[in-house]
């Protein structure tokens, strides 16, 4: 099954800045790399895990998958759009998730 779903265009720097300002500031944005990047910090390895699942259940559903690694309590993401080039919409948005993923977990829920 392919998706038919056309390649989202690479934003320009001018589009990116307002829309990564609505992020969480932890997120680094390297414009050479065209890739947003953000650790995120747990209480334990089971929190860490959990918040990766919530993520992919979006990311499967998008079909838009971060590049990440996880070492016990600690997640690192990486996002872009490999097809674009560069960053595009889909990362912004997969970037707000995760944001709102975390935040439910810093709250205790």
């Amino acid at each position: 099954m392919t998706d038919a779903s056309p390649t989202p265009r690479k934003l320009s720097a001018a589009e990116a800045g307002p829309l990564i300002a609505t992020l969480s500031p932890a997120w680094a944005f390297d414009a050479e790399r065209g890739a947003l990047s953000r650790r995120f910090v747990f209480a334990d390895f089971v929190e860490a895990f959990a918040f990766m699942t919530q993520l992919a259940i979006v990311a499967e559903r998008s079909d838009h998958h971060p590049e990440w690694s996880n070492v016990y309590n600690r997640v690192e993401v990486r996002l872009t759009t490999h097809d674009a080039g560069g960053l595009t919409r889909r990362d912004i948005d997969l970037a707000a998730v995760a944001d709102a993923a975390f935040a439910r977990f810093a709250a205790g829920g």
